[in-house]
């Protein structure tokens, strides 16, 4: 029912909503998820009814009397007030009008935010909604094409056992960026053509696009081809063929067509091809596939939207000179992975090459950005975008400054991990700008109910606490930081490949020989470890203040990241201080310390099932990028490895030597001591005797 005053109506128990006849899909879409909101927050379900049949609320595409802005996606809310019940109208210029204007009602009137799934936000149920009599229109976005890829999504992947994921996993994911204001999507990475995502996505009313190493959404060659080479200049045929597959299968959903060329797997194609060995060479042949690509979708698609994808190579390819595009072809920049608009580095080259289009360029231009990335270097996969959120607002700005401004997709990863950031950029691609402080409390605000400004806080100091692996501010590490090159130093070490250095981690701390290369590590970690156990020390003090809905949430949106840092942080430390004493052949010493590193790390496994409670229960189980797990399991084999230096072949020699009572050493009998200690029960009595001696920390 409804009640109003001269300024505000206000809805209570069962609501009765008018809509359309026959909804289109995104539009149904929409209402589900308004019923759903209407139930949570007042208790009960409205009444849907179509027609002429009076209702409190009504839903319907804009008519020449509402005034409702002429552009695609407008919407806005008018209150009726001659003749009949009292109520609102949301009316739409198109589908995707009435959806934002839909999800804008739930947010502003019954409080449910853009990311309630994710955040786990606490629904507080109310007995009336109280909603000013204001007419509104909603203003354009900054951004025209604005929306997420889905990329790197393996725990999206594991999550439930459906492989591809299935309507369960992608509908949660939909929702959020439509709430966000997005109206695109790159649905997953190489994911069975059979799934459901771009189905969905395009019923949900987005617009789909692509991968740039799968231009126009085509099956890679190689998957359609096995065996054949994947040389567009020896099968051009072939080629052509996926595209005009791709081509029939979409051109009658709303597709923004990336246009590119690389190889295989996401890299050059000259890798497999030798031949094209200038620039001149790789332009011309990016230029001539791209222009072909953009032929025969003209052909078949009326008023077709391009995208060029000026990623890597392409894009220094371009600055040079060596690709042309057409005109009308979206140029969409990317940042480095780490969210500076400069080249990305690849393995040792970080040429940093500025990734904005320069002033006198005209065209249409765009942005490729990343709130999480995977590089097994230093990325951020699980945990939070380490950089703060006045650096992308600065990156962001420039670039719309710069005239990317037409297109904004987010590498999105997983979503739960990177709430915050993704929440900053949708403020950014809605309104261009952004208040950090302002956006923050408000933030805190939507999704806790108490201790505010010291949420805020560590929110803040999050970046400020990230470990600095370079001289840029964009050199910060996330989770990968702490696996990636460890596991690459014990790799190393266990080949026996001696002090040369590893040119594998000549990114971090150049090109020395190996053992300065694992101090170089050590340096950096041991001055990172205290900042990070000073901000978890402050998280769990917080924590024990908060009611148990936002102590939960709190525990899963802010601990979780501080403490994956920490145990990351404290395990590589504790396995280069490792090789120090293997270097200096003290091996008990060494075997200590791995296994300090592998507890350490082992920490970082029960933080991420600590965080698998309720409908996220095995969220993490794929962690397959930074992985945990193969962290742990290498540096079990390390330990091994130094046991069976001075303990082997029985075991039973350093427990001799440093454990047993002085009494017993000397008399007791072979044959009635010959149960070794597990290495875990050695490395702790060892540690206890060492410390107590004065000989390790």
């Amino acid at each position: 029912m409804v009640q109003r005053t001269e300024e505000q109506l206000r809805f209570k128990g069962q609501v009765r909503i008018q809509i359309p006849d026959r909804p289109a899909l995104p539009v149904r879409h929409a209402i589900r998820m308004l019923v759903r909101d209407f139930e949570a927050v007042l208790g009960a379900a409205p009444e849907l009814v179509t027609g002429d049949e009076a209702a409190e609320l009504c839903i319907r595409p804009a008519v020449a009397g509402d005034m409702c802005p002429q552009r695609p996606e407008a919407f806005c809310f008018r209150f009726p007030s001659s003749g009949g019940a009292p109520g609102m109208t949301i009316t739409g210029h198109d589908e995707l009008g009435l959806v934002y204007g839909v999800l804008e009602f739930s947010r502003r009137f019954l409080g449910v935010q853009p990311f309630w799934f994710w955040a786990d936000q606490t629904m507080a149920r109310r007995s009336e909604v109280e909603i000013p009599c204001e007419d509104y229109d909603a203003p354009a976005p900054k951004v025209r094409y604005r929306g997420w890829f889905v990329n790197d999504e393996v725990c999206l992947i594991g999550w439930k056992e459906p492989y591809p994921p299935s309507r369960e996993v992608w509908e949660p994911v939909f929702e959020a960026l439509l709430r966000c204001g997005g109206n695109m999507v790159i649905s997953g990475t190489d994911l069975p053509r059979d799934g459901i995502h771009y189905k969905l996505a395009a019923e949900m009313g987005l617009w789909v696009t692509h991968h740039h190493a799968e231009p126009l959404g085509a099956e890679m060659f190689l998957r359609a081809y096995p065996g054949r080479k994947a040389s567009y200049q020896e099968e051009p045929e072939l080629f052509e063929a996926l595209w005009q597959e791709a081509i029939e299968e979409q051109k009658d959903m709303k597709v923004l067509w990336v246009l590119s060329f690389r190889g295989q797997g996401d890299k050059p194609f000259w890798i497999e091809d030798p031949s094209f060995d200038t620039p001149e060479k790789r332009g011309a042949m990016i230029s001539k596939v791209i222009r072909k690509q953009y032929d025969m979708i003209g052909g078949a698609v009326e008023n077709p939207v391009y995208c060029a994808a000026l990623y890597g190579e392409i894009a220094e390819l371009y600055k040079g000179g060596y690709v042309t595009l057409p005109d009308d072809v979206i140029k969409i920049w990317a940042d480095n992975g780490y969210g500076k608009m400069v080249s990305r580095r690849h393995n040792n080259l970080n040429l940093r090459v500025p990734a904005l289009p320069a002033g006198d360029e005209g065209g249409r231009h765009g942005l490729y950005y990343h709130v999480t990335f995977h590089d097994l270097q230093a990325s951020n996969h699980l945990t939070m975008f380490p950089g703060s959120a006045a650096f992308l607002k600065g990156e962001i700005e420039k670039a719309f400054a710069a005239g990317a401004d037409e297109y904004l997709l987010l590498n999105c990863g997983n979503i739960r991990p990177h709430v915050y950031p993704l929440d900053v950029l949708r403020v950014l691609w809605n309104e261009g700008t952004i208040d950090v402080h302002r956006h923050l409390s408000d933030f805190v605000g939507r999704y806790y109910s108490a201790q505010h400004e010291e949420l805020a806080a560590l929110y803040q100091s999050y970046a400020e606490t990230a470990l600095p692996y370079g001289p840029h501010a964009d050199d910060l590490a996330g989770d990968e930081c702490y696996h990636h090159p460890a596991r690459q130093i014990i790799g190393h070490w266990l080949q026996g490949k001696g002090d040369g250095p590893d040119p594998r981690l000549s990114w971090a701390v150049g090109d020395v020989p190996f053992p300065e290369q694992v101090m170089g590590f050590q340096a950096r970690l041991e001055s990172g470890i205290p900042k990070w156990r000073a901000w978890v020390e402050r998280c769990r003090e917080l924590l024990v203040k908060l009611g148990v809905e936002d102590q939960r949430r709190a525990a899963d949106q802010l601990l979780f990241h501080g403490a994956l840092h920490l145990s990351g942080c404290e395990g590589f430390y504790w396995l280069c201080r490792s090789y120090r004493e293997y270097r200096e052949e003290r091996y008990p010493q060494a075997f200590v310390y791995a296994s300090e590193s592998m507890w350490c790390y082992q920490r970082g496994l029960e933080i991420l099932r600590g965080s698998e409670h309720g409908k996220w229960e095995r969220f993490y189980r794929a962690d397959w990028l930074t992985n945990i797990e193969s962290t742990v399991q290498n540096v079990d084999t390390l330990r091994r490895f130094l046991r069976m230096h001075g303990d082997s072949p029985d075991f039973f020699l350093w427990y001799k030597e440093y454990l047993m009572p002085e009494t017993e050493k000397y008399i007791y009998l072979e044959n009635t001591h010959r149960n070794p200690l597990s290495d875990d029960e050695l490395a702790a009595r060892l540690k206890v005797y060492f410390q107590e001696q004065g000989i390790i920390e």
